[in-house]
Parts: structure tokens; sequence; C-alpha cells
């Protein structure tokens, strides 16, 4: 089952924009906003949720070589 990936924009009174990532798990949600920040100007800051610090999945399936028969 696919997972929900979802952007959020927030821009307040002063047109400062705040970006949140959710559904992705690693350093794969700047991957996917690094083209917005360079079109918006720079980061002030970045501030990482739990999920950046969780393990992404790859789908890929990785032997060790131990299995003779492989």
């Amino acid at each position: 089952m696919a997972t929900r990936r979802e952007i959020q924009f927030t821009i307040d009174d002063h047109g400062e924009v705040s970006i949140q990532v959710l559904g992705v798990k690693g350093a794969e949600c700047e991957r996917i906003t690094r083209e917005i920040e360079l079109a918006l100007g720079m980061v002030s800051s970045r501030q990482h949720t739990s999920e950046y610090y969780q393990q992404a999945e790859t789908g890929q399936t990785v032997g060790t070589g131990d299995d003779p028969g492989a």
C-alpha cells in the first residue's frame, strides 16, 4: 500500500513561508522541497520532524553472499 505524501505551505502575515512534508521518512523530504526552496529564496531555518530520523524504505533486498545456493 502506498504511503500518502503531503506538502503543507504556510505563509504568515510577514510573507515568511513554512513548508512541512508529511508521509516521507529520512532526508527524502529535503530532496522533495529543494526546487521549491530555491525558487522562494534563502532558507532561514530548518526543523526536522521525527520522520526525518526514521529509516527510509527503499524496497530493495540485499544479500550477504553467505547463501551457497545463491
